[in-house]
């Protein structure tokens, strides 16, 4: 009772200055400050000495909140500092919050801290799932860097080929020395073959991965030892045990903030009986390729889940190879499973829910914490009876006889694929931006687009800067500086060394000793890039570059088989005589004759436009043999097409006139004239893809004639439908014998009141009268109808 009456006392006593000093704030808040420092010298001296206590205060709280953190305080000197860090101070005060309320919920009981695992957990392997986010000192740990303590330091500097770390070659089928040859891959680039490429090409697996057997099932968590590896005889004991299995797990750790290439930092292995955890960092860990006698065993089934990168960090740390591995990634991905992570199979088959939050670990801590000694050792423990569950429904599914559904050999091939992936150094193009440590990537997935030249030109400067500060430190880029902070820098251009880090959120060690170089280095950029490229004729050139290259060279990026051939100049191989949209479908039968008859080859051919050509003659290239065959055997429709006079078929097609609409009486007539003019277009048209040599002899004479004719047909189809539109009068007058009789003005209604509308006579049907109430309803007149619909526009701001 008392230590709750003590909290309430002290929690109203802060509460109340609290609320005492935010009244305080708002009320100078609302004056006029500026006003009464001009106004007032003394208030201004006033105003001086409390900006200066205040920024005083706020930097002592702000380095006491920090304390025992990673967050570095900011440093308040003036009133603009407060503007340019603002987002560090801010992560400051949310720490703050969040500690607070964790602290208050564990003294009001509501969250209640757990106690340590037991050995009395019992024999189940389950394991309740916690959403608690890892710790920020076990996922960025500030330990000193064990690699300088390695016997094999890495060079990050070294931009040579790297070479393979093997000394000697067990279960080889291939001598070491014949094994370890160069080669050019696809970026010309000389490279070392994979040491183990013959032995696992040539890989049998064991009998046994066939056959559906009994599953094994693991052993107790608390019953079997798992035994920490940090001696060179220790590993020696463990490669005795190795050798008696005939199925092993393996698992990696790996650790690549605080490195340039990464560190791997633990290796875990398992047998039926026991478990290993072997530290990989330390000194002679180059000594570790003492473990080929096992790992390259082709007798031995390593079983691995994900192997995709642990077979590249295994080969340049410890240079080890995996020949008979088995990937349960890709068993799971070829049955078909809803899920492929190690979590899930987990789940599945052992009914365990392993934390995943510590693959953000930072493995580098030693001694290891007592959780992440626990989720490493889980990873490989339950991994042989996953094994043989997934290896029986492999089998009881897979059909030898069909090789789409023989999902055991399809399972074995992926792994051997993943086996055979090779370490390359990262390289760095800073001027094309290629390379898994480029820019070019970065750019295209983050980048709006719009960088000017200077923009684009300090971006890929800063971007080196750091690559090389990263190199030179043995950090990682991310560590020296974020991909954020890159583009801000690119984008505002800072003025000057305060505005630039600012503009950084958490700056790396390396960074603060270098804000000045790195300022020049901008300086520079901007000036130099003022005559550069920008972003978008960066792309642009590089655009024009790939299509300038030629057909034959841009076959060779896109298809693999050509890219042996060092010129590709007739392009016929490129050309399908199968449509891949159309098929088999003839399109049209003249194209089916000359179809296969080899290249198609250039025809030219003109138009008769009379209106400015008096003679035009075309002639067609030679054809090839198969041609001059087929033009000896005509068809009939040709035959008869190549019997027309070509002088009789002449045409004439103005050039720029747009027809007029043709009036309603005299719409046949066009048509008919239509009619007329389409077939002699279309069998010249025929002709002159027949013939070798088309000749138009376009007189003024025959113009004249012609003229003259359809003049004449014109005038004579007009005079028949004049005629026709006056019978049906007559016959209506022929039909009426009686007499005319008078019309009697006595009888005639009065014209003032006369119906309206009435005056129309005997003109035509008589039109229906509007009615403006005629579809009125009780609710009322209609709305009227929306004319246009909405659309999206843009807001802006209008400036002078």
């Amino acid at each position: 009772m008392e230590s709750s009456q003590d909290f309430k006392s002290i929690q109203e006593q802060v509460q109340a200055a609290l609320v005492k000093a935010t009244r305080s704030s708002n009320s100078i808040a609302a004056e006029d400050l500026n006003f009464q420092r001009r106004s007032n010298p003394a208030a201004g001296e006033a105003l001086d000495e409390a900006t200066e206590r205040l920024l005083s205060l706020s930097t002592s709280l702000l380095k006491s909140a920090t304390k025992g953190t990673n967050n570095t305080p900011p440093t308040l000197e003036d009133a603009d500092d407060v503007d340019a860090q603002w987002s560090r101070v801010v992560d400051v005060i949310d720490a703050l919050l969040e500690k607070a309320d964790t602290c208050l919920d564990e003294y009001t009981g509501l969250v209640k801290r757990k106690a340590a695992p037991t050995d009395e957990a019992g024999s189940l392997p389950k394991k309740t799932k916690t959403f608690t986010a890892l710790d920020s000192s076990m996922r960025r740990a500030n330990i000193l860097k064990p690699q300088n303590a390695f016997e094999l330091k890495p060079d990050n500097l070294d931009t040579t080929t790297w070479k393979p770390l093997l000394t000697k070659k067990p279960h080889a089928a291939l001598p070491l020395e014949k094994s370890l040859v160069t080669f050019s891959n696809e970026e010309d680039s000389i490279q070392y073959k994979h040491p183990y490429e013959t032995e696992i090409l040539n890989l049998k697996y064991p009998d046994a991965i066939y056959q559906v057997a009994e599953p094994i099932k693991y052993q107790p968590v608390e019953s079997t030892t798992a035994t920490f590896v940090n001696t060179f005889q220790g590993v020696l004991d463990m490669l005795a045990e190795l050798k008696q299995a005939k199925e092993i797990a393996i698992d990696t750790e790996h650790h690549d903030f605080r490195t340039y290439t990464g560190l791997l930092s633990l290796m875990q292995i398992s047998t039926r009986d026991k478990d290993w955890i072997v530290d990989t960092l330390q000194p002679w860990r180059h000594k570790l390729e003492v473990l080929n006698e096992v790992f390259a065993d082709p007798s031995i089934v390593k079983v691995l889940h994900g192997a995709y990168m642990d077979i590249i960090w295994l080969q340049r740390d410890c240079g080890l190879y995996i020949v008979g591995l088995f990937d349960t990634f890709h068993a799971a991905d070829t049955l078909g499973y809803p899920a492929r992570s190690l979590a899930y199979l987990l789940k599945r088959f052992v009914d365990f829910d392993a934390d995943k939050k510590y693959q953000l670990a930072d493995w580098r801590i030693r001694p290891i914490p007592e959780e992440m000694f626990y989720y490493a050792r889980s990873d490989t423990h339950y991994l042989l009876y996953i094994y043989d569950m997934i290896r029986n429904e492999l089998n009881e599914k897979s059909n030898p006889e069909n090789p789409e559904e023989n999902y055991m050999d399809n399972v074995l091939d992926r792994s051997k694929d993943t086996s055979l992936r090779r370490y390359e150094k990262p390289t760095y193009d800073a001027d094309g931006g290629q390379g898994p440590m480029g820019w070019f990537n970065m750019i295209m997935k983050q980048s709006s687009g719009n960088f000017s030249r200077e923009q684009f030109a300090v971006f890929r400067a800063v971007h080196k800067w750091r690559d090389d500060l990263a190199r030179a430190e043995d950090e990682s880029p991310m560590f020296i500086l974020s991909n954020s902070a890159i583009f801000d820098i690119a984008r505002r251009l800072p003025p000057d060394p305060k505005a630039l880090f600012s503009l950084v959120t958490h700056p790396s060690h390396p960074l603060k000793q270098r804000v000045s170089e790195l300022f020049k280095l901008v300086e520079n950029a901007k000036n130099e890039g003022a005559n550069g490229p920008s972003l978008t004729e960066f792309f642009s050139e590089k655009a024009r570059d790939a299509s300038g290259q030629g057909i034959g060279a841009v076959a060779q990026q896109v298809f693999p088989h050509l890219r042996g051939n060092e010129v590709i100049l007739d392009t016929k191989e490129l050309v399908s005589e199968r449509s891949q949209l159309w098929g088999q479908v003839p399109i049209s039968s003249r194209w089916e004759v000359n179809g296969m008859s080899g290249r198609p080859q250039a025809m030219e051919f003109a138009l008769p436009w009379a209106a400015f050509l008096e003679n035009v003659s075309v002639t067609e290239a030679q054809p090839s043999a198969k041609e001059d065959a087929a033009t000896q055997a005509p068809s009939t429709k040709d035959a008869q097409m190549s019997d027309l006079n070509l002088e009789d078929a002449e045409f004439t097609l103005k050039q720029g006139v747009k027809r007029k609409a043709a009036e309603p009486a005299l719409q046949e007539e066009s048509s008919a004239g239509e009619g007329e003019a389409a077939p002699t277009a279309k069998t010249l048209s025929s002709a002159a893809l027949d013939g070798d040599e088309i000749s138009i002899d376009d007189t003024e004479e025959e113009e004249a004639k012609e003229r003259a004719r359809r003049k004449a047909a014109k005038k004579a189809r007009k005079e028949a439908k004049r005629n026709k539109i006056q019978a049906k009068p007559v016959v209506a007058d022929a039909e009426d014998q009686g007499e005319e009789e008078p019309f009697d003005y006595s009888k005639a209604e009065p014209v003032l009141n006369a119906k309206r509308g009435a005056a129309g006579g005997a003109k035509g049907p008589k039109a229906k009268i509007f009615n403006p109430y005629d579809k009125l309803s009780v609710e009322g007149p209609k709305a009227a109808r929306r004319m246009h619909g909405e659309k999206p526009g843009k807001s802006a701001t209008f400036k002078r």
